[in-house]
Parts: C-alpha cells; structure tokens; sequence
C-alpha cells in the first residue's frame, strides 16, 4: 500500500444526521422485510396491500391510477402491472370515467375488501409488537420529526 493510499485510511466517525439516516434506513429495511413475511402469507407484497390499502381509503368512488402512485409508500414505476396482477386475483376492478372515457378509475372489489378486513388485526399485532418497547409520546414525536423528511434534497450533491 502507498503512503498516500494509507492516509486515506483514516477513523471514519459518521456525522450525527448520516448515524439518524443510516438507523431510519436500517429501522424501516427491519420493519419491511417482517412485514413481507407476514403478507407473504396472504399471497401480497408490501406494494400490493399499499395498493388495496390505498383503494380502501378511496372509498367507493375508486380512484385513477394516478392517485394510487402518489399515494403509495414506494414508487412503483409499474403500477399499471401491479394493478394488473391485483385484478387477475380478483382483488380490484377497472371502469372508465364516464364523464371522461379517458380516465379509467380503479375500484377495490369486495374480495379485496374481504382480505384486508382478515389481515386487519394480524397487522395490527404486528405494528403493536413491533413498536410495544416506544412510548405513545415517543412515537409521537417520531411522526412529528418524520414528516419533516420530505423537504430534503433530491441528491447529496444538490
């Protein structure tokens, strides 16, 4: 190894909002990958129960597909083909606007709606688990400095 090489090999010490990043990352990879286990069980993908869940929220006017991207947890740059593997199961249905055949509403059917009232309360003991060790006022206070994310740049570099 060069001496200019071995400079470079310095104690790196993170700053305090790259340690808060790395344990929001590392706490949301956590949560994700028990939460895909548990729908695993329901034949659903995290993405998908957002999908049904979002078109519950709808109600029964339904909702365009643009409304479910904005409303989803990730980005699906496919959400015509999530949508698409919902409706093959039965889960949603489609129908064009009729004011606007343009607009085609997306509709939550009433076996989408039966499966999301089953996995109710297993989500609901999975989010009271896996949160039991945080006080009512810390989770709080954790929403409160989490919706303060959004205002973040879109790159490091900017």
């Amino acid at each position: 190894m060069s001496s200019s090489t071995s400079r470079l090999w310095v104690k790196y010490s993170p700053t305090l909002e790259e340690a808060a990043v790395i344990a929001i990352l590392r706490a949301a990879d956590r949560l994700e990958r028990r939460i895909a286990e548990l729908f695993k069980q329901y034949n659903l993908t995290p993405t998908q129960y957002n999908a049904l869940r979002i078109l519950r929220g709808g109600g029964p006017s339904g909702l365009a597909c643009s409304q479910i991207g904005d409303r989803m947890i990730s980005r699906d740059p496919d959400i015509t083909r999530l949508l698409d593997r919902l409706k093959r199961r039965g889960l949603i249905s489609r129908r064009r606007g009729l004011s606007d055949r343009r607009i085609i509403r997306i509709f939550i059917t009433p076996v989408g709606l039966e499966l999301l009232a089953r996995m109710d309360r297993p989500i609901e003991k999975f989010h009271l688990r896996a949160l039991r060790d945080v006080s009512k006022n810390d989770l709080r206070g954790l929403i409160d400095v989490l919706e303060k994310l959004p205002a973040l740049p879109r790159a490091a570099n900017q």
